[in-house]
């Protein structure tokens, strides 16, 4: 139909995991400026899948229950306020992965720290059996463009994953981990230092110290 938009599957690696390659034809228009840098393309990408994900969640009131949230201790003001300096300093500290993985959820975007924290989970897997099968749900819960949570990737590395997926590693889905992290850092990590969500905790804890 209008586009020319083709897709074709193949089974393939760990268990027959489902392998999808989508090709588009020249009189489409090219939304990764001729580069595979992710900050171009991934972020039209993501605008556009947040609101197809907004209308998916609107329309199914079966979506799964939320997973829980890490363990993690109150934060102190200063921690809270460290998470305002670098994105790696608020992915660093469990307390600021739930803060912005709530923001996420505001945003319909969530699936990005899901994926992220379902990748440091399968580094520190080292039984064969187990790496499979977590990297074949990861597969079919992130990178599948069947799932309702697939995350933003490039043709290239979504190629790279389907490579690895014939013999899974804890390391199979790094380059993807990589381009989601540096998504949710400039698409993301912007709009949430500017939210609500950070601004009260910030703003209720200078409150708590000043009457302690």
């Amino acid at each position: 139909m209008g586009g020319g938009r083709t897709e074709t599957s193949a089974l393939s690696g760990a268990g027959g995991v489902r392998a999808t390659t989508t090709t588009q034809n020249s009189q489409r228009p090219n939304a990764c400026c001729f580069c595979w840098c992710c900050c171009c393309s991934c972020s039209w990408n993501e605008e556009e899948r947040r609101k197809r994900r907004r209308k998916r969640i609107s329309q199914d009131t079966k979506m799964e229950t939320i997973p829980n949230y890490e363990a993690c201790t109150k934060p102190s003001v200063e921690e809270i306020r460290l998470w305002s300096q670098s994105f790696d300093k608020l992915m660093r500290n469990p307390a600021g992965r739930n803060v912005f993985r709530e923001f996420l959820r505001t945003e319909y975007s969530e699936e990005n720290m899901l994926f992220w924290l379902a990748c440091e989970d399968l580094k520190q897997e080292i039984n064969k059996g187990v790496i499979e099968e977590k990297a074949r749900s990861i597969y079919e819960n992130y990178i599948s463009i069947l799932s309702p949570k697939e995350v933003s990737l490039d043709a290239r590395v979504r190629e790279v994953i389907n490579r690895k997926m014939q013999d899974p590693a804890p390391h199979t889905f790094e380059d993807a981990q990589l381009q989601i992290y540096t998504l949710m850092h400039r698409d993301s990590y912007p709009r949430f230092l500017s939210s609500n969500i950070y601004k009260c905790l910030v703003h209720g804890g200078s409150r708590t110290s000043s009457e302690s």
